[in-house]
């Protein structure tokens, strides 16, 4: 007797058949790989056990790498969510050539384990194995972004700065991604459905009705970030891939219930003893614990701290809003207002953090950012930037004592660029700026703010069903 066959005998039983009338073959009981299964089936199962496992399990030195890296004292919502994120990159970015890689891997590795063994006939042990693993894979994906959702930290709402930028000059994904932001109520809902279907994945007996959740959510978010031009069509689509395999399991029985045909149960039963038993209770409670409970909470809390996709750093005092550009000066010479000037600017938004954004003719190139990342450090968050063209976004420091700003351009392709200007404040509602530019001309702006009501904050202040008046 092998060791698979002997460990297989000792932890798992299988129910008696159960007696039916009915001799359809709906009511046989049902085994997903057949212990006489043709030797091409088995070589089917080998190649998509040896697949999956490598999909699901990290194997992956990088992933390590994170993992030691995450200072446990000072756990942050964006360190679980990494470790939730994973998915084996043999090439970086989103490409579907890692899918092939590990294909490639697999195809190879069924292949030798096919001509080592050649005598097991039975693989619903390794089966159900295979399951659990994707069971727990994709709870913990959906559940790490479902978090992110529910507390609607994903897609904020817009920066002042986007709410004063053309249409045209926004990127399909930067649209969709601002019209989810404007209904929080909405994005929470969705990271709710999120959440449940990972926590009916946690179970055996719920698994198949938590990947028919999966199926439905993420694929529609794989068909939207494929029409809005984002970046997560194939982080969903792996997802996907793990609620079909789930999902296929149940397959024939949802089939012949689907036409009122008699169905068994799943008859494949394991039975746990000893120190297995306690193991597989406390590592399952670890999971909930750590995923679930914690997870949730740092969430919540980086909600009302730290949302990830906006700088933390406050701005200067009571100066958040848009300005106009009363005056211009360069060199001295006053430059009147213009549409097509590249040097002139239109206007100027302070948001409450610290970024500066400058409206002007002159041309941006584009930094993109359609992968969810979590960055602790403020200078890499780049989501109000990201797919807006018709600004230029600088992040500053304030120097009071010398009444001055530091500006360094935010985009990528821009990281040079840096300005200082020393400021002044008559009034409420004038800046007065003066300094140098990027290419160390002297420049002086007088800015009068924009008494500026917006129909997002008129809503909210008088409520949808009354008239609102801008």
């Amino acid at each position: 007797m092998s060791k698979l066959t002997s460990f297989t005998t000792e932890v798992f039983e299988e129910t008696k058949s159960a007696e039916v009338n009915e001799t359809t073959e709906a009511s046989r009981p049902y085994r997903p790989i057949m212990p006489d299964g043709n030797a091409v089936e088995k070589l089917v199962f080998k190649f998509a056990f040896l697949y999956f496992f490598i999909q699901a399990v990290p194997l992956d030195w990088k992933f390590y790498k994170t993992l030691f890296s995450i200072n446990w004292l000072e756990l942050h919502y964006g360190d679980i969510f990494n470790l939730t994120r994973y998915y084996p990159q043999f090439i970086e970015g989103q490409s579907y050539l890692n899918w092939l890689i590990v294909a490639a891997i697999a195809a190879i590795g069924a292949g030798i384990w096919s001509f080592l063994d050649k005598k097991s006939r039975d693989y619903n042990t390794l089966y159900y194995y295979l399951r659990v693993i994707a069971r727990y894979r994709l709870a913990l994906g959906v559940i790490g972004y479902g978090f992110l959702k529910f507390y609607p930290l994903q897609s904020p709402l817009p920066s002042i700065s986007n709410l004063n930028t053309n249409y045209g000059d926004l990127t399909h994904w930067k649209v969709f991604s601002m019209s989810l932001g404007i209904v929080p109520n909405y994005e929470s809902f969705l990271g709710l459905i999120e959440i449940f279907a990972g926590l009916l994945l946690l179970y055996r007996g719920t698994a198949t009705f938590g990947a028919f959740i999966v199926l439905l959510f993420h694929g529609n978010v794989f068909m939207s970030n494929l029409a809005y031009e984002g970046g997560e069509h194939v982080y969903s689509l792996y997802l996907i891939s793990f609620a079909l395999l789930l999902g296929f399991y149940d397959l024939k029985r949802l089939y012949f219930l689907s036409v009122e045909q008699t169905v068994l149960p799943d008859k494949f039963k394991p039975v746990f003893k000893g120190n297995l038993k306690q193991g597989r209770l406390l590592l399952k409670s670890a999971f909930i614990f750590f995923f679930v409970f914690l997870y949730g909470y740092k969430s919540y809390a980086g909600y009302h701290t730290d949302p990830y996709q906006y700088p933390k750093t406050a701005g200067l005092a009571d100066a958040a809003g848009i300005y106009n550009v009363t005056e211009f000066r360069i060199n001295n010479k006053v430059l009147p207002y213009s549409a097509t000037d590249t040097i002139r600017w239109k206007d100027v938004v302070f948001e409450k953090w610290a970024t500066l954004s400058i409206r002007s003719n002159r041309p941006v190139q584009l930094e993109h950012s359609l992968t969810e990342e979590i960055h602790k450090d403020e200078k890499l968050r780049n989501y109000e930037l990201a797919g807006a063209a018709g600004r230029h976004y600088y992040g500053y420091q304030i120097d009071e004592a010398k009444q001055q700003l530091v500006l360094h351009n935010r985009n990528k392709n821009y990281a040079t660029e840096t300005l200082t200007l020393n400021f002044s404040r008559p009034n409420n509602s004038r800046i007065i700026l003066t300094g140098t530019d990027q290419q160390n001309n002297s420049i002086h702006v007088i800015l009068d703010k924009i008494n500026k009501k917006y129909l997002l904050e008129e809503a909210a202040k008088s409520g949808r069903r009354k008239g609102i008046k801008l």
